[in-house]
């Protein structure tokens, strides 16, 4: 009860009024402050990766493989990194190149003119690393492990710079992995061309070895020489390998080039980049209000040293 007394009679004296002036005013000061700070624009992009490309194209072609007694692997091709293709400084030297026109104000509060640059001279880069350095900063890239939803970011001081930055990166990506995935199934079709002429040229030099055989052996089957009748079954083995190798690389080049002719794209575009109207940032009544409180609670401090020091020492005393 002691302590408690001695704890009013020290809060009573306490100079609330001179931090509390010096606190508005900072808060004042912060928020004319405030006024000049641009507005950050957010814009977003979602995608969702698929793990192949044109698969449902090729059931009928199976089905004809099947019919010939070949049997033909599914399309399970691995799925790319989409993160490390917009990570990467490829992507992001391309993405300063893009094209776009925005609105600027002379002033705070004066009319607005629309300026068309590029994204590096938006930047105001001296050179491509300034230039990849600042979009580090300015676009961001995540991606959920369950779905593998990946989300791309990107907040600047213009509504229309941050759409262009979001659906570029986009576009990017899609080239990319488009021509990747052409350049990868057309060097697939190329050999496999050129292995379907080899096992051709093999097919036939089995048959004419067979045709000769056949000419004297017509029926070797019944032959009671047992070489000959081994000669026979090993030279109709091998025509059969070679026609069932001709089957499997004929389909092996259709898929191949079924593969790289598909237009279907293998980036699913779930939200395009929009064009934010609402500013993202900053939020000027919160640094108004932690600005104001902060000052307080150190210009309290300040003023007040003396006397809190004598209310812990009497508290202590009392105690």
């Amino acid at each position: 009860m002691q302590l408690l007394l001695t704890a009013r009679r020290a809060i009573l004296p306490l100079n609330l009024k001179v931090p509390f002036n010096w606190a508005l005013c900072t808060a004042l000061t912060a928020i004319i402050t405030s006024l000049f700070l641009p507005n950050y624009y957010k814009s977003e992009a979602r995608i969702l990766p698929v793990e192949s490309k044109g698969a449902s194209g090729l059931g009928n072609l199976a089905a004809a493989a099947a019919s010939l007694g070949v049997n033909v692997a599914g399309n399970d091709g691995s799925e790319s990194n989409f993160s490390s293709i917009l990570n990467s400084r490829w992507l992001k030297s391309k993405l300063t190149q893009a094209e776009f026109v925005y609105s600027k104000k002379r002033w705070l509060y004066g009319s607005s003119s629309s300026i068309k640059c590029t994204v590096f001279d938006f930047l105001e880069a001296k050179n491509t690393d300034q230039a990849v350095s600042e979009l580090n900063r300015i676009l961001a890239i995540s991606q959920d492990l369950k779905s593998n939803l990946i989300t791309i970011t990107a907040q600047t001081t213009s509504p229309e710079a941050s759409q262009v930055i979001v659906c570029k990166a986009t576009e990017l990506l899609n080239q990319f992995v488009i021509q990747n995935a052409k350049t990868r199934s057309g060097e697939k079709a190329a050999f496999a061309e050129k292995r379907l002429i080899e096992s051709r040229q093999e097919l036939d030099e089995a048959e004419r070895h067979f045709r000769v055989f056949l000419d004297t052996n017509r029926n070797y089957q019944m032959s009671n020489d047992p070489s000959i009748k081994l000669q026979g079954n090993r030279l109709e083995a091998e025509l059969s390998l070679r026609r069932q190798l001709v089957a499997t690389i004929a389909v092996n080049r259709e898929q191949a080039l079924l593969a790289s002719k598909n237009d279907v794209p293998i980036v699913n575009i779930l939200d395009y980049g929009n064009l934010p109207i609402e500013k993202s940032g900053p939020s000027r009544s919160l640094i108004v209000l932690m600005t104001f409180i902060l000052s307080f609670l150190v210009l309290f401090l300040i003023h007040n040293i003396d006397l809190l020091q004598k209310l812990f020492s009497e508290g202590e005393s009392a105690s």
